[in-house]
């Protein structure tokens, strides 16, 4: 009993999401009696109608350390939710599977946020006992109440996208993991791959004006609005932040610029044809720049934000490109002018 809370105490005491999952996997195999032949916690990503599970945490009998699928996997290279019935059964019904054969497999619905997007599946050679299946039920439940604390910290209250203050450790934390990977097959690549990523910086044009016409309940639900648009738009693995105000931001990785500009331009179209309720017609300026090798959170924010700065000084609803703007001479013979001007 003592082990178990110990193990408890310290799944509580974690802050950083990956590590969560990991000894989540991790505790429940010391508290089974035979080992189970893999522990994993698998998570539904993507938009309703082309969903796929995500490996968050998958522990091996005879592994040291769990793995998880990758922080900017191919969305298309997961496999689809329909490939695993027992699986997606297990979350419509939100009860425990079971299913026998060679080996036994049981599956648990993972909770948050008052509803089932994933499951944690055993394989075992012998069903798990009852008093196991309990245990594993109360301890999924704690790990859903230290997700939700981690929710409260680290996501915006209206829009719940990520918030400013989590932006530092996920920039790091995203680029050095793909980094690594990469370094550990293609070491010669290193500076071309950073240079894959992309922050974009998106301000809503006029926000205060639909505060001060239609009132600030409005005004959140334009908010809220536009973060469902850009979870629409942009992919699953996209970290999409409220930075506050109307100030959004958007750490993604793309292969090259034209497609970074590209999705960039398409969310700013999407935006531009929904008719907001009583607000009507919104729109954003959006500014970008690549990430650079050994870059850092603030100096990537700051080309963007210069970006997108420019962007609205000059006839807002539009995409501008740092490097695009900085060849072309434009941000340093418009940086004086820039300073008048109003971004309400």
């Amino acid at each position: 009993m003592n082990v178990l809370v110990e193990a408890l105490a310290n799944l509580c005491s974690l802050r950083d999401r990956e590590a969560l999952d990991f000894t989540l996997v991790a505790l429940l195999q010391k508290f089974i009696a035979e080992p189970a032949q893999t522990i994993s916690l698998m998570r539904l990503v993507g938009e309703a109608g082309d969903q796929r599970w995500q490996t968050q945490a998958l522990l091996r009998a005879g592994d040291t350390t769990p793995t998880r699928d990758r922080v900017w996997v191919n969305f298309d290279t997961l496999p689809r939710v329909q490939d695993y019935r027992d699986r997606q059964m297990c979350v419509l019904e939100g009860e425990i599977q079971k299913v026998a054969g060679t080996s036994c497999f049981t599956l648990f619905p993972v909770t948050s946020s008052s509803r089932v997007d994933g499951v944690l599946e055993v394989e075992s050679q012998a069903p798990l006992s009852s008093s196991t299946q309990a245990l594993f039920t109360s301890v999924l439940n704690i790990y859903r109440n230290v997700q939700g604390l981690l929710d409260y910290g680290e996501k915006d209250s209206l829009t719940e996208l990520l918030n400013r203050k989590t932006f530092d450790g996920a920039f790091i934390t995203a680029t050095l993991h793909e980094t690594k990977n990469l370094e550990l097959a293609q070491p010669d690549r290193r500076l071309a791959h950073v240079g894959g990523y992309w922050l974009a910086v998106l301000d809503i044009d006029h926000f205060k004006r639909v505060n001060d016409s239609f009132g600030h309940l409005i005004g959140d639900e334009v908010l809220v609005l536009l973060a469902r648009l850009m979870r629409s738009s942009f992919r699953f693995n996209d970290q999409l932040y409220r930075f506050g105000g109307e100030e959004f931001v958007v750490l993604m990785r793309c292969s090259n610029a034209a497609d970074a500009l590209t999705a960039l331009e398409r969310f700013r179209t999407r935006v531009e044809e929904h008719d907001f309720p009583q607000a009507g017609c919104i729109t954003v300026s959006i500014g970008c720049a690549p990430l650079l090798p050994d870059d850092t959170p603030g100096a990537g924010f700051d080309r963007a934000d210069k970006a997108v700065y420019y962007a609205k000084g000059h006839g807002r609803n539009q995409v501008c490109s740092h490097p695009e703007l900085v060849a072309k001479g434009e941000l340093a013979a418009e940086a004086a002018e820039s300073q008048q001007i109003d971004f309400f």
